[in-house]
């Protein structure tokens, strides 16, 4: 990534695909997902799809208290 305006352009893109499905005011999830991509991120795996599969698999893990 060039800039840091760039990253974060990039991981707003991958959170609005992986959650088009999840309703804006589901706050908990975007941001469980959110977490996820920079999770991801700070870890050796930084690829788009790396970040993009980190996204679905923060959407499918949902807390236990929600299953």
């Amino acid at each position: 990534m060039s800039s840091k305006a760039e990253l974060a352009a990039l991981l707003r893109a991958v959170l609005d695909e992986v959650c088009a499905n999840v309703p804006l005011s589901d706050a908990a999830t975007r941001q469980r997902v959110a977490a996820k991509l920079r999770e991801t991120l700070r870890g050796d795996r930084c690829s788009l799809e790396d970040l993009k599969q980190a996204g679905r698999d923060a959407l499918i893990s949902a807390p236990t208290m929600w299953r």
